[in-house]
């Protein structure tokens, strides 16, 4: 039995603002957007990203929009260092992005930031020290002087090395570190000490991040506290507010919306949330959470599917399926007259050719987000496909990624519709074999040969075309890539290569490898090929035939 929490715990002490205005405040206007994916998210995995999947990330942000991108701790992490240099060195951050570094207010740390910043055109760099009363207490055993004197000093340091090294292209931030558990007062008296230093104008202002580093309050007790600050500290238009909110109560989009609206100008995030603990606050959300009402975000999410892969690939972490907005669900209804208010919806504006969307039950039009309203012609057409999924599972050993569940679904559906009988698991398996597998079209693989699976190399195959036996070249970043290369050529099939999986099918000596790909056609549909061999690399070149003989039949 859970004890009496009174015992415990005590509630967050809210805030005497008697004349709060925010309540009355709406988002009218994209902040100024910064990414701690490369930082506070990587900081969070259980496998940090390394170099491909840093620079992967980066540019994806980079073509989202984000002209602000906090990088990493170099002075914490020899990858973060080396991130950096290669970001700097190989000329990867266009004129009109910023990367941002985060230090701790200490002296050594300061220093090596700095030598990890040389070359740079621009970049904010980031000091904090945690200032709440808990850390002074019992972390730092450091009263209030001792505080705001290693803010001061950190502050100082950068000033100092900036101008020695001749870098005029640095911007400054300080975060009181905990902000959400430091006195108003306290926190007020420690950022107009670091202001003091770095004697911040309208046009070069100082970025002062107030972090809700533990969701410890409840949101509006957040809002409050921000709005003090932007009425009580001097300065107002030397500042640039930024918002750093994590989701320990789950409630950090909420957070963040409502600082926005007590004035914040700026907001730290990561893409879907990834972050300590619970997370950080989710870009995605609170950017669509705009795009729903009018306000552009200044954000390109236009292709959620290819972020969510993104994502998935370089934090090595599933996106949930119920994930606003991104999730594979979220778009997909199950219930019969949630089927029919959405199929009502689309007649009604096909009717009255308004531009306004208004269909029940989608708040945003998934063609928004590069997505399709996948429209469910049976109610229980749903369970079917979970049923399909089961069967080739529970029966072959193949686990179908969900977008192949759909697209299998379509094929069982039209020969159970046509032949008007239960389809049983073999006749599951053949319809199977018949759209994916060896002997679905045009082309055969027969073998391949490739100087080395890594590096951009040269690699000679040999497919049957029609019966025929020929040979075709190409080359790419591994057989897979390079195959992808001969295979175009040859069939004059434009496509991309977007997804993969692959799994173990069976155990033992006799186990094969089954391998899915998803290639995007041309017109932007995409489909799946799907190859079954003992060798992986054999079975993900099969499954590009497959793929490719299907979009051949097309």
């Amino acid at each position: 039995m859970m004890i009496n929490p009174s015992h415990k715990y005590r509630a967050f002490t809210p805030v005497n603002l008697p004349d709060r205005s925010w309540p009355n405040g709406s988002i009218t206007k994209a902040p100024i957007w910064c990414s701690v994916d490369l930082r506070d998210g990587n900081q969070s995995l259980i496998e940090p990203m390394g170099l491909d999947r840093k620079i992967r990330m980066f540019q994806a942000l980079v073509k989202m929009g984000f002209k602000e991108i906090e990088v990493g701790f170099p002075s914490a992490s020899q990858t973060d260092f080396d991130f950096l240099r290669v970001l700097i060195d190989g000329r990867h951050i266009p004129d009109d992005v910023t990367i941002q570094v985060l230090t701790q207010a200490r002296e050594e740390l300061i220093r090596r930031t700095f030598e990890s910043l040389k070359g740079a055109k621009s970049a904010i760099v980031h000091l904090y020290n945690s200032t709440s009363e808990l850390q002074r207490r019992v972390v730092f055993k450091m009263d209030k002087p001792a505080i705001i004197s290693m803010a001061v000093e950190g502050a100082k340091l950068i000033k100092k090395l900036e101008a020695e090294m001749g870098m005029s292209g640095i911007r400054h931030e300080y975060s009181p570190e905990s902000f959400m558990g430091t006195e108003l007062d306290f926190s007020k008296e420690i950022c107009e000490a670091v202001m003091d230093v770095y004697q911040p104008t309208p046009q070069n202002k100082l970025i002062l991040n107030l972090p809700f580093t533990v969701e410890a309050a409840t949101p509006n007790i957040h809002a409050d506290q921000i709005e003090w600050c932007v009425r009580n500290f001097k300065d107002r238009d030397c500042i640039t507010y930024s918002l750093h909110a994590h989701n320990d109560r789950g409630c950090a989009v909420a957070a963040t919306e409502f600082g926005l609206m007590a004035g914040a100008d700026r907001v730290e995030g990561t893409l879907f949330g990834n972050g300590e603990r619970t997370g950080n606050v989710d870009i995605i959300t609170i950017a669509m959470n705009m795009f729903s009402q009018g306000v552009d975000p200044k954000l390109d999410i236009s292709n959620i599917n290819d972020l969510v892969r993104m994502a998935e690939y370089c934090n090595q972490l599933p996106v949930h399926p119920r994930h606003p907005y991104a999730g594979e669900l979220v778009f997909t209804a199950f219930s019969g007259s949630h089927q029919d208010a959405i199929n009502k919806g689309f007649k009604a504006m096909k009717a009255s050719n308004q531009s306004l969307w208004e269909v029940p039950y989608l708040p945003i039009d998934p063609v928004d987000l590069g997505r399709s309203y996948e429209a469910v012609v049976r109610i229980n057409s749903q369970s079917g496909k979970g049923g399909i999924a089961y069967v080739m599972e529970a029966e072959h050993g193949i686990e179908l990624p969900r977008r192949l569940q759909i697209e299998f679904s379509k094929v069982v559906q039209a020969i159970a519709d046509g032949e008007g009988v239960e389809v049983v698991a073999d006749r599951l398996w053949s319809a199977f074999e018949g759209e994916y597998l060896e002997g679905n079209g045009r082309y055969k693989f027969m073998e391949h040969h490739a100087t080395s699976d890594h590096g951009v190399q040269p690699l000679t195959a040999k497919i049957m075309d029609d019966g025929k036996l020929k040979t075709i070249k190409g080359q790419g970043n591994g057989p897979v890539d390079g195959f992808v290369d001969a295979l175009k050529k040859e069939s004059g099939i434009e496509f991309d290569f977007v997804d993969y999986r692959e799994h173990a099918m069976g155990h033992g000596a006799n186990a094969a490898a089954v391998a899915y790909v998803e290639l995007r056609l041309s017109d932007g549909t995409a489909l799946f090929g799907v190859g079954i061999d003992k060798n992986i690399v054999v079975a993900s070149l099969k499954a590009v035939v497959s793929g490719v003989n299907r979009a051949g039949k097309r």
